[in-house]
């Protein structure tokens, strides 16, 4: 019995590899950390989104304002036009609408869209009507 023993434990330092349970296991282990990390992934990569797309209208309102100061009105303003006169750094937005007393911009990231209408508001989410 010993010495059958002695020769299986002789022969599996001889051949090496893996038993199917310990790659069972391993696989496992892998599925669990899988479980873990996509969906933290994903709740990380909306935040980012949502922070971006706020973090664009916000950038842009300083531009669109100073075009306001310089012809006293919102009407013809477009994106060419702020990065090439007021601001290169505006960037990923659509004005879409723009009259003489207000406008309304908004930004998409990923599955995020957040707007700003007018000089008053708040920067929300949802599209510009």
């Amino acid at each position: 019995m010993l010495a059958r023993l002695n020769n299986r434990i002789s022969r599996s330092k001889t051949e090496g590899g893996f038993t199917l349970i310990e790659l069972l296991v391993v696989i496992i282990i892998i599925g669990i950390l899988l479980a873990i990390a996509i969906p933290s992934y994903l709740k990380f990569r909306d935040r980012a989104n949502k922070s971006a797309a706020q973090a664009n209208v916000r950038a842009s309102i300083p531009a669109i304002e100073a075009y306001f100061a310089d012809n006293n009105s919102y009407a013809g303003a477009t994106l060419a036009y702020l990065q090439t006169t007021y601001d290169a750094g505006v960037k990923n937005i659509v004005i879409q609408s723009a009259t003489s007393t207000t406008y309304c911009i908004e930004s998409t990231v990923g599955a995020e869209t957040w707007k700003k209408t007018g000089p008053g508001s708040d920067i929300v989410t949802g599209a510009c009507p």
